[in-house]
């Protein structure tokens, strides 16, 4: 929610900053988000249950779900896969086709959107939910499959610039500072997977 974070869970994290605990009737994804919008600000909501991952489905279930399926690719040297898409540093992703598996349309993603041909798929990193408007204006919620990936050497990348990529770079670990200056939360979270 344009980098608003509504972190759903039964105890209160350590690392979160000055959240805003909301309660069940404001759990409104929907208003959340506009609201996000007019605040321009990122904030932190936090909602406190027991039953945190029943009241996650339940949120699920009034919102069309996209599915999608990328990955955090490394190269022969170590260094690891990003693009630049619509002014932030991102990871290649993108929908999972009608009778595609999430595994298959990761691979088919990255290969698209870099010019490059995976050839290791590991495990599953995690899940990440992002929510947005259509074109239609219809509200939905992307729930993304992550996996580990590997290429052999260092193939040259072709950014997808179809899909608004004008940048694909590998990176080292350690030259990953720029990138969480100008990337989402999101994509923070799964770089911690980087080593």
């Amino acid at each position: 929610m344009n980098e608003t974070v509504l972190i759903l869970a039964d105890f209160v994290p350590s690392k979160t900053k000055n959240p805003q605990t909301i309660s069940f009737q404001e759990i409104d994804l929907q208003k959340l988000f506009k609201q996000s919008e007019i605040d321009k600000v990122p904030k932190t909501y936090l909602y406190i249950n027991k039953d945190f991952e029943t009241v996650f489905q339940n949120l699920k279930n009034k919102i069309k779900i996209i599915k999608a399926a990328g990955g955090l690719v490394k190269n022969g040297d170590g260094d690891y896969l990003f693009i630049y898409r619509l002014g932030k540093w991102d990871l290649p992703k993108g929908k999972v086709e009608d009778n595609e598996k999430m595994r298959e349309a990761a691979v088919r993603e990255v290969e698209e959107e870099c010019g490059i041909k995976i050839n290791y798929l590991g495990k599953k990193i995690t899940t990440s939910y992002h929510t947005y408007f259509l074109r239609n204006g219809e509200f939905v919620l992307k729930a993304t499959n992550w996996y580990e990936m590997g290429v052999n050497k260092v193939p040259k990348l072709i950014p997808q610039t179809a899909e608004d990529i004008t940048k694909a770079e590998w990176r080292h670990v350690d030259q990953f500072e720029d990138i969480r200056a100008n990337t989402y939360p999101i994509i923070e979270n799964i770089l911690k997977k980087a080593k």
